[in-house]
Order: C-alpha cells, then sequence, then structure tokens
C-alpha cells in the first residue's frame, strides 16, 4: 500500500489514522473531562420542563440547546429562558436562522439536496442571522448555534475584530457534518469554540479530532432519527476517554420532529424534553458505574468557558460601533 498520504498529513500536522486506546490528555478550563447538555429544547415551557425534571431526577445538567432559532422566540421568550438558564447555572445556546429548509428554494428537497438544508442562501440571509445574533446578546444569551461555515467565519472575524464581544460563543451544530480532524481543525480556526460531531463517529474517529483540536466534542450519546437515531450508552466511557473534554449529548429516538417549533407542538415539546432528561439520568448512572463520576465538570461551574445567560443590558450597541458600545449616541 502507498504510504505517502500518511506522510503527507504528519507534514501538515495531522494525525495518519484514528487511533485505537487514545487518552485523550484534554480537559474543560476547570478540570472536567465531561460535561452534560440535552438539545430541542424549543422554548420556555419546555426549558422549565428540562430544568424541572432534570432536579426531580437528581441528574446534573450544563447546557441546553435549541433548533428552531432565535428568529421564532419574542424578546420575551428569550428572556425568560435566559433567566432560567442563569438562575440554574445552565448555558443555554440558540439556533441562528434562516436557514435553505425556512427559505423559498428548492434544492434541499431534491434527492442530492439534503447537503443545503442548513446552509445560509444568499447574503440578505447572512445579515438576518447577524441581526439575530445581535438580539439574542442583548436579551441575555451568549451562545449560539450555526450551522454554516460562512457564518461561523464571519463571527469569528468580527469577534477578532472587537465588534462582536469575546463573551460570544459559537457552538457548530452536528448538521454541519464535518466529520475529519483536518475539518475540525479548520473549523476551531475560523472561530468555533465546540463542536457537534456527527453522530456515527467511532471513538477512534473522535480520537484522530482530539489530536488536531482542542474544541471541546459535543456527542449525542442518543441522536434523534434524523440524524440516524444511535443508542450509545454502552460506549459512555470510550467516548470519554477518547475525546474528552466531551459534552455528552441526550436526544430522542423515536420521537416527532418538532423543528420549527410553537404553541402549535408545545405539549410535544414538553413531553419530549421531559423524555430526554430522563435519558440524561440513564447517562449519569452509566458514568457513575463506570467509575467516571468523579471526571465531571463540577456545578456550579465557575469558569468563562460555560456561556452562561447575564441578565438583559438596554442596548448593548453590538455591531458596527464594536462590542459595548452605543451607536450614535
Amino acid at each position: 500500500m502507498d504510504q505517502r498520504g500518511p506522510t503527507l498529513l504528519g507534514a501538515v500536522g495531522l494525525p495518519a489514522d484514528d487511533p485505537a486506546d487514545f487518552a485523550s490528555p484534554g480537559r474543560f478550563a476547570d478540570g472536567g473531562r465531561f460535561r452534560f447538555e440535552i438539545p430541542s429544547v424549543e422554548g420556555p415551557a419546555a426549558l422549565e420542563a428540562v430544568l424541572e425534571e432534570a432536579r426531580r431526577l437528581d441528574a446534573p445538567l450544563h447546557r441546553i440547546s435549541q433548533g428552531s432559532g432565535v428568529e421564532l422566540l419574542t424578546d420575551a421568550e428569550v428572556r425568560a429562558m435566559a433567566a432560567m438558564g442563569r438562575d440554574a447555572g445552565v448555558e443555554v445556546s440558540l439556533f441562528l436562522a434562516p436557514r435553505a429548509i425556512y427559505d423559498t428554494g428548492a434544492m434541499h428537497l431534491a434527492p442530492g439536496g439534503a447537503v443545503v438544508r442548513n446552509r445560509i442562501r444568499g447574503m440578505r440571509q447572512m445579515a438576518y442571522a447577524l441581526d439575530e445574533l445581535v438580539r439574542g446578546y442583548d436579551l441575555g444569551i451568549r451562545s449560539f448555534l450555526v450551522t454554516d461555515i460562512g457564518l461561523l467565519a464571519v463571527v469569528g472575524e468580527l469577534r477578532a475584530q472587537g465588534r462582536l464581544p469575546a463573551d460570544l460563543k459559537i457552538k457548530v451544530s452536528v448538521m454541519m457534518g464535518e466529520a475529519n480532524a483536518a475539518s475540525a481543525r479548520l473549523l476551531e480556526r475560523l472561530g468555533a469554540d465546540t463542536f457537534n460531531i456527527p453522530a456515527d463517529l467511532s471513538p477512534e474517529q473522535m480520537a484522530s479530532m482530539r489530536q488536531a483540536t482542542a474544541l471541546p466534542l459535543d456527542v449525542y450519546v442518543e441522536s434523534p432519527d434524523d440524524v440516524g437515531g444511535f443508542v450509545r450508552y454502552h460506549e459512555i466511557p470510550r467516548i470519554v476517554a477518547a475525546a474528552s473534554p466531551v459534552y455528552l449529548k441526550f436526544g430522542l429516538r423515536n420521537a416527532p420532529g418538532i423543528y420549527p417549533s410553537g404553541r402549535h407542538l408545545e405539549g410535544v415539546a414538553v413531553a419530549t424534553a421531559r423524555a430526554r432528561a430522563q435519558r440524561l439520568r440513564v447517562g449519569w448512572e452509566t458514568i457513575q458505574r463506570a467509575g467516571l463520576a468523579g471526571a465531571m465538570s463540577p456545578l456550579p461551574v465557575r469558569t468563562d468557558d460555560l456561556a452562561l445567560p447575564v441578565p438583559p443590558a438596554p442596548r448593548s450597541g453590538v455591531g458596527p460601533g464594536g462590542a459595548g458600545t452605543k451607536d450614535n449616541e
């Protein structure tokens, strides 16, 4: 077999294989190896249900994420989610839209068009996404999900310039689909703070990513059907070993799709949110049986790598005038 490929990968500082039995030395800022996340928390009622159920089950939780987008939440709803997350010591990460599946284009409906489903189409949509980021930030949110590499690059550059605040955290969605160490390193260079890897990667493939990037990896322990429906609780110890620092993420197989969510689907959103909290408890018990409980980031997290919401402030001035300034006052 020709061995020039591995040599060339080594020349650019990338692993040449997906190593078995790799023990990641990576840690969160507080020394923890893993944290817990519940996704698809669509609105204040669902967030209230998740927090209540997690407390009832004595299941630790570090972050929740939402998928319908900031644009489908009212200011009052965003403020309510920020307040609940802040009071509970839980990061709230909201999705930035629009994207192709919400738009008038049709390629995403074609057999080969899935690749564009969650991409931003045109620069007007890019500007809309930035508008939603600034609105969410002003309302107290500090963590946002992106699924378009161009948007990631723009936000990363604006933050580096000081035109977006340094405490803004960008979470790359699983829908971006980057599945190798070279891509993970590129996302970090573009400004990602945490990266949801494809749901079907093996611990060995996670290990090669870890060799190329310091980004926390977000890994579905149980994934929704539209990204595979995998159930991987038995792999948690191997995932922690290979990928730390890692967010262990508890989706739900056999659950109806609810994007975009709203009051018409609130009952389903709340019920599935409670079910995800139960899955979180299953994962926590798996961790305890494996003797890994002490490797969790202790709660409450007191390091700034967890983007906890803050109280909303009058117009922050985020945007053309630079972070933390008032425009034309």
